[in-house]
């Protein structure tokens, strides 16, 4: 174990306006309190949230002057007094939320999501409680640990956390980003028929490779839910990863099965009429719920069924500490698929 430093080098953002606000500075390496531990961070990831709360396109809460960024995984350095979970270099990942620990989430639990309401985690060191860290999965590097906070708790508690996917179930994933190839993962991992869409035929390749069993590019069929259609004799399908939003919403209920569950994660298609949600919903049966991450406790089965089904998560890139600006604007390109990473060592 190495000696902590007494400054470290930390991202913050002054203002919500730009990328360019991103401001890289250095600051004192904080004392610990009870119950808390001093991480090292070695790998932080990037999601859309993190792009629109640099562009102040955020609908939730932010603090001020907030070190960015939800997702992390580092090693323990420091352990304040009243810890007994974990030991010296032990390697975790703080839950999204820090105060969601199980159950459905609550007003005050989401005002402490990290990297919006609460500081984050692009800096070289982080106090935090230890009630919110989750052991990184073995055999996993860091980058793989800092890809799983935010997307792949969100995905497991969309397919799992309501009323648990079964093996047999059809569920649709709207495009490649990190939530959907999550979503893609664990519905491959419980058994279950997954089809996925792309606007391109090489992201659909590397589905195809992680299980996938069928594709649809929405630019040669823009009326995607009608093939969605076709490809499941007429009946829809059992679950459907929602992340388009507005522009999306009436295709994915005219696809979903009698009775079947969409979950509402994101809004990468803005632009578009959604429709009476009411009268849609009821019209076919359909539970539409909207998604607010997860909990440690799923975060901690997440990554029991990972290790047990050998999987792994898609990291498209890895940039250096000093490239986040340009790892933002690489994800803003949306060229990624999968997690787009940043390594602070």
């Amino acid at each position: 174990m190495t000696s902590l430093p007494a400054v470290a080098k930390e991202y913050r953002l002054p203002k919500y306006e730009s990328i360019d606000d991103l401001t890289l500075g250095e600051a004192p390496v904080s004392q610990l309190g009870y119950g808390e531990v001093l991480l090292k961070v070695h790998a932080v990831s990037l999601n859309y949230r993190d792009l629109k709360i640099a562009l102040n396109q955020y609908p939730l809460p932010l603090g001020q002057h907030i070190f960015p960024v939800s997702d992390a995984a580092g090693e323990i350095v420091q352990l304040g007094e009243g810890c007994k979970k974990f030991t010296l270099g032990d390697r975790v990942m703080p839950n999204f939320t820090r105060d969601h620990l199980t159950g459905g989430p609550t007003l005050s639990a989401l005002l402490t999501a990290h990297g919006g309401a609460i500081d984050g985690f692009l800096r070289e060191y982080a106090v935090v409680p230890e009630y919110c860290l989750v052991r990184v999965p073995e055999g996993w590097t860091y980058e793989e640990g800092a890809s799983l906070p935010c997307a792949a708790v969100t995905a497991y508690n969309a397919l799992m956390g309501l009323i648990p996917m079964k093996g047999g179930d059809t569920v649709l994933i709207q495009g490649t980003g990190g939530v959907s190839i999550f979503g893609l993962q664990i519905a491959v991992a419980s058994g279950a028929n997954v089809i996925i869409t792309s606007s391109s035929d090489a992201k659909l390749e590397l589905a195809k490779s992680l299980g996938a069993h069928a594709f649809i590019n929405y630019r040669t069929h823009p009326d995607w839910e009608q093939e969605v259609l076709r490809l499941t004799d007429g009946e829809g399908v059992d679950y459907i990863v929602e992340v388009g939003g507005p522009g999306t919403l009436q295709k994915s209920f005219k696809c979903i099965k009698y009775s079947g569950i969409i979950s509402s994660i994101g809004f990468v298609a803005e632009q578009g009429d959604p429709g009476n949600i009411a009268m849609l919903a009821l019209a076919r049966g359909v539970i539409f719920r909207g998604i607010l991450i997860g909990s440690r406790e799923q975060f901690e089965a997440m990554c029991k069924l990972f290790e047990v089904a050998g999987v792994h998560p898609v990291v498209d890139k890895v940039f250096k500490f000093d490239e986040a600006k340009e790892a933002y604007r690489y994800l803003e390109s949306q060229k990624h698929v999968g997690k787009v990473v940043i390594r602070i060592d």
